[in-house]
């Protein structure tokens, strides 16, 4: 009984956090859970009614809701990958002592301190805009001037732009990383006379793998629900080409008016996001267990 007491008076100053959180994240999902089971439209009056897991069988029989989940995959995956591989370029010039670091430092920070909006109108009208912008200034001489970028190209528009601003973030994640590391293991490596790119393979990436995986599992989590870059760059056009899942769920919700069937996609997102999220934190925690069990 005394335990139980305990217990709950270290609890105790916790519920009000707990209660808030439901409030916050679980009612809404059990509303979008109740309309989801319902075909309702706004510009039907009185269309209401219960259709049960119609808009589930809909949502997956739909060809663009196929479409804009491989857009969100090729968004999430392509811009986390490529973030992380700049970002361990980046963390690797400046793990190395050079006049200028700590200026150079705070310039490739700068764009992760931009707010998503004024980053993807800078890109949309400062770098790709067809006219003036730098990125066909730069290739001119290549015979590239004129070229719309974000009409010909939006997805990869828009995946430039979150590498752009990602980029910064993996940086200092995989610096932390490598400063982190036992330098005597370097010192033994280098008495032995390993390369550079051994000393790199063997020991430098083993070391950075959680930190890697972490990079990852957090920018996927966070890129998933991309929504101001794809709705300020390119408003998910031309048709679906750019469109993410939470572009297209606002769509059908907010342009459609279809709030059953953005619901249904709503869910079905929350329950996918929730699987994969949970398989790489897996990997996650057993990574960090593994590396404090090693040591």
């Amino acid at each position: 009984m005394v335990d139980r007491a305990e217990g709950w008076r270290r609890r105790g100053p916790l519920l009000p956090a707990l209660i808030f959180t439901i409030i916050v994240t679980q009612i809404p999902f059990i509303l979008t859970l109740w309309y989801s089971l319902q075909s309702w439209n706004l510009v039907r009056p009185g269309s209401q009614e219960f259709v049960w897991f119609s808009n589930y069988l809909d949502v997956f029989a739909d060809s663009q809701f196929r479409q804009v989940a491989l857009n969100t995959v090729v968004m999430t995956l392509g811009s986390v990958l490529i973030a992380v591989v700049l970002g361990l370029l980046f963390a690797l010039l400046l793990n190395r002592a050079f006049w200028g670091r700590g200026v150079v430092r705070t310039l490739l920070i700068t764009p992760f301190l931009i707010t998503p909006v004024a980053a993807a109108l800078l890109w949309r009208t400062v770098l790709l805009d067809p006219t003036l912008g730098l990125v066909n200034f730069m290739l001119s001489p290549f015979g590239a001037s004129g070229t719309e970028w974000i009409s010909n190209y939006p997805l990869a528009s828009v995946m430039a732009a979150l590498v752009w601003q990602w980029t910064p973030f993996m940086m200092l994640l995989l610096l932390a990383g490598l400063q982190s590391m036992p330098t005597d293991q370097l010192e033994a490596a280098r008495v032995d006379g390993a390369s550079a790119w051994s000393t790199f393979r063997e020991l430098t990436l083993p070391h950075l793998r959680r930190f890697i995986e972490l990079g990852v599992v957090l920018g996927t989590i966070y890129l998933v629900n991309t929504f101001d870059m794809v709705y300020m760059m390119t408003q998910g056009g031309p048709g679906v080409a750019s469109a993410n899942l939470p572009f297209y769920i606002y769509q059908r919700a907010f342009l459609g008016f279809d709030i059953g069937q953005s619901a249904a996609m709503g869910v079905v997102v929350v329950i996918l996001t929730l699987i994969a999220a949970n398989f790489a934190l897996r990997l996650i925690f057993r990574s960090f267990s593994g590396e404090q069990e090693a040591a």
